[in-house]
């Protein structure tokens, strides 16, 4: 894959660094980024000195060479940008929120049906999380039999003075659903093996942030499928005291067992991410997933060469996002943020 180029165009939320990591990993080649922040870019260099930082964007979306863009610009901005990229005949991949409304998620899907390019979002609490790939290798196994109902926590650390502006104005980050939920709703819909799903019911909240009128610091959501239901709830609550920036969890219940996932700290318990406890007919265990493969990269790298979707169905991809923007704007009714 070592003939496959990518840039970065707009680099505001770290998640970046794991973006371009991923393919990297996978055997794509990292050319160049545009960052109109200097500090951003600054750091950004260090860490990829081989990518040639441009200052004029069109100079990555005119490239011939360059086969793909990632983003995780400010989350406004971010379908506008992968529209250029695709109507210059650039594949995507996306940080999470894809995009803040209905009417870009539209947009997108237009454009992408339009120019047959390939639009993808690394939800990467699923793609660059082993515990959650290998729970997805278990269930596929029959582990815990058929998936009924999952549970998803999203936690976070929300450390203000090291946030930028535009994280505490609803209409450039997308509110807390769109944009930490959406991690949630994708791996809702893989372990429900599911393109689609209906949102019962929402709520977002502002409980301790007073000062910053445009943050919601807590949301929660019901959903199900025809044969599964699932809860999710994201917050920006994570005490000082944990040492990592999140306790995010999965709870898996089939019909022969369930799968509980701490994905980045087992509280008081063992050292290291990725842990997964499996309880089903044979009895509970711990499984340390630090050695299994995460294959998202490669595939991804596969369909940009190949044209199809084994990374991840496009179709869900697109669900994932309209889910999260879908219950953002049900649980918005009524209050400060109706837009």
């Amino acid at each position: 894959m070592s003939d496959l180029k990518f840039a970065a165009i707009g680099i505001n939320h770290s998640h970046i660094y794991g973006q371009v990591e991923c393919l990297k990993r996978a055997g794509a080649t990292f050319v160049a980024f545009f960052a109109p922040e200097d500090d951003l870019a600054s750091a950004f260099s260090a860490k990829f000195p081989e990518a040639k930082r441009v200052a004029d964007r069109r100079e990555i979306l005119e490239d011939p060479s360059i086969a793909i863009v990632t983003t995780a610009a400010i989350p406004g901005d971010r379908a506008e940008i992968s529209i250029a990229a695709m109507r210059h005949g650039k594949d995507v991949l996306s940080d999470k929120p894809g995009m803040t409304s209905l009417e870009q998620l539209a947009e997108i899907k237009r454009v992408q049906a339009e120019t047959g390019r390939i639009y993808s979002v690394l939800y990467s609490e699923h793609f660059e999380v082993r515990a959650t790939v290998e729970a997805g290798n278990l269930i596929a196994q029959g582990a815990i039999g058929e998936v009924i109902q999952t549970m998803g926590l999203g936690p976070h650390a929300i450390r203000n003075n090291q946030r930028p502006d535009w994280f505490f104005e609803r209409k450039r980050y997308g509110g807390i659903l769109t944009d930490i939920a959406s991690h949630q709703f994708e791996q809702f819909l893989f372990f429900s093996d599911a393109l689609d799903a209906e949102v019962l019911s929402a709520s977002v909240a502002n409980r301790a942030h007073p000062d910053r009128p445009g943050l919601q610091d807590v949301g929660d959501v019901h959903l199900k499928t025809p044969r599964t239901t699932g809860y999710i709830r994201v917050d920006w609550f994570t005490p000082g005291g944990l040492p990592t920036w999140g306790d995010g969890r999965l709870i898996i219940l089939g019909t022969e067992g369930y799968i509980e996932l701490r994905k980045y700290i087992d509280i008081a318990g063992r050292p290291g991410t990725d842990h997964l406890f499996l309880v089903n007919k044979d009895a509970p265990r711990h499984i340390d997933c630090s050695g299994t493969d995460l294959p998202f990269g490669r595939q991804f790298l596969a369909d940009v060469r190949d044209r199809t979707e084994t990374a991840m169905p496009q179709a869900r991809c697109y669900k994932a996002m309209e889910l999260a923007l879908t219950a953002q704007n049900l649980a918005e009714i009524g209050t400060e943020w109706q837009q």
